[in-house]
């Protein structure tokens, strides 16, 4: 079982009756957020199973700028899934393989036998995955993109949406939304913008107002990431408040 969702009790009495006459010894969780591994504990309580997930623990983020799912601040899986560790029982070998960016903790896991991975909330079906500060990190992001298409994958497993056939031109995809996100950043700090909520007014004018927070808080993960490399100065650590300039 991987990710096994929310302790619901409804929702436990579902995965226990579609389990039923199935042995499970193993539950994996991508990483610690309320609609991931809460039902993680009470599941294995009924199976015998023990919980997997990786070292790193579960951070708690910003809650004036909370723009995902509330944290399950109190999990805590039984054995780690670290970088590279394969698990298996008959006919299935699992890889984790640590894909930091959305949060980071975060893991994925790697389906040998099919060339699939089970991607969590790393690469999502049906839209590009929340990248909050201060556990969410553009550079992680884009860099746990990279290693995801290296290994080819025949097909992709996410946690939300339907499975991606075609990796490649979908994480291509991915990275390519980025890079234009950042390049329009660049271009409202040459128009004269300074301060984050100027340049989600215009970048997303498209955009449900309501939603703008949360556009915000994704600049923002650009903007730590144009910091730390030199493209960007501010004064004093980056915030949604700061003001910004080009180096």
């Amino acid at each position: 079982m991987i990710d096994p969702g929310p302790d619901d009790p409804a929702h436990l009495d579902a995965l226990s009756s579609a389990l039923e006459g199935e042995r499970v010894t193993h539950i994996f969780v991508t990483h610690g957020h309320a609609d991931h591994s809460p039902a993680a504990h009470p599941l294995a309580a009924r199976t015998g199973a023990k919980v997997y997930a990786s070292p790193i623990a579960v951070a708690k983020s910003d809650i004036d700028l909370r723009v995902e799912a509330d944290e399950d601040l109190g999990f805590e899986p039984d054995a780690f899934a670290s970088d590279g560790a394969r698990f298996s029982g008959p006919g299935w070998t699992l890889e984790a393989i640590a894909t930091p960016g959305h949060t980071a903790n975060h893991t994925a896991f790697a389906l040998l036998e099919e060339n699939a991975l089970f991607s969590g909330d790393h690469i999502m079906g049906w839209s590009t995955t929340v990248i909050s500060p201060p556990d969410g990190d553009m550079d992680d992001y884009l860099a746990s993109l990279e290693k995801v298409r290296a290994r080819d994958f025949t097909t992709l497993w996410p946690t939300h949406g339907p499975p991606i056939l075609q990796p490649r031109p979908f994480i291509d995809a991915y990275i390519a939304h980025r890079l234009e996100r950042e390049a329009q950043i660049i271009a409202r700090l040459e128009a004269g913008d300074t301060r984050i909520p100027d340049m989600v007014a215009v970048m997303y004018a498209a955009v449900d107002k309501r939603l703008h927070p949360a556009a915000a808080h994704s600049v923002l993960a650009h903007m730590i990431r144009l910091v730390k490399r030199g493209r960007v100065r501010c004064d004093g650590a980056p915030s949604v408040a700061r003001t910004y300039r080009l180096a």
